[in-house]
């Protein structure tokens, strides 16, 4: 880990651990179209549109969590965190995250071929995640897994969509909601293991002042993804709209 010197006292276990729980206020839950997402607000297209530029997000997890592992010496935290891999990518026994999401992509009308082209991915959603994968290849892997932490904030937003996505948005086939469904429990996991570490290894107040900078950064990947989807299916200004064909 980068060497820093601390000018201050270190907050206690409890204090620094409030101070990350505290950004939550950032999180992309809050974004609006998350909270039109949640009002029943968005057409058929706005759904599709959220779903597709979401499913490059998804299909960069286990890449992140393959970086974490290859930067980290220890052992013990690689043969707990590869976990996050199997979640993603499935196994012998299970489909995975990804495979959810492409249900989910079917219960809201997008097909695989759709999907996985990645041709409607919005540049805006390619840079933020391009940048979260290349933070985790190339930062100190304790960073990697600190930034891993939006995950403290995520239940409310799965609960969310399982309660008002049957209510608002009928059409979606509920099976499709098994993504969901299984991140409550997968991240409940999750979090308890990557904010023990957090909480261990960032033990001086300049590194835990660093690891909510690096909480930050994740959650500017998170909502800067929206942006560019609310710019794009809202407001009606997708990339290069103002360019006529042949300029």
């Amino acid at each position: 880990m980068t060497a820093w010197s601390s000018s201050s006292e270190a907050w206690s276990r409890e204090e620094f651990e409030q101070q990350l729980r505290a950004l939550g206020r950032y999180y992309h839950f809050h974004h609006p179209y998350q909270k039109m997402m949640a009002a029943g607000e968005l057409t058929r297209e706005q759904m599709q549109g959220w779903v597709i530029n979401r499913y490059y997000y998804q299909i960069n997890i286990p890449r992140k969590d393959a970086a974490v592992l290859a930067n980290c010496p220890d052992r013990d935290v690689r043969r707990r965190w590869i976990q996050r891999i199997i979640d993603h990518d499935g196994d012998d026994r299970n489909d995975g995250g990804i495979a959810a999401w492409l249900a989910l992509g079917d219960a809201v009308g997008v097909s695989r071929e759709r999907m996985t082209s990645l041709d409607e991915v919005l540049p805006g959603v390619r840079f933020a995640v391009d940048a979260y994968h290349n933070f985790a290849r190339q930062q100190p892997w304790q960073e990697a897994v600190c930034s891993s932490l939006t995950e403290l904030f995520a239940p409310d937003a799965h609960r969310s969509r399982l309660e008002t996505w049957p209510r608002h948005y009928p059409w979606v086939d509920r099976a499709g909601l098994a993504y969901f469904e299984n991140r409550l429990g997968q991240a409940r996991e999750d979090v308890r293991h990557g904010l023990a570490l957090t909480l261990d290894l960032f033990d001086t107040r300049e590194r835990q002042e660093r690891a909510l900078e690096v909480l930050r950064f994740k959650l500017d990947v998170l909502w800067t993804m929206l942006d560019a989807m609310y710019l794009a299916y809202v407001v009606g200004m997708p990339p290069y709209h103002a360019v006529r064909e042949g300029d």
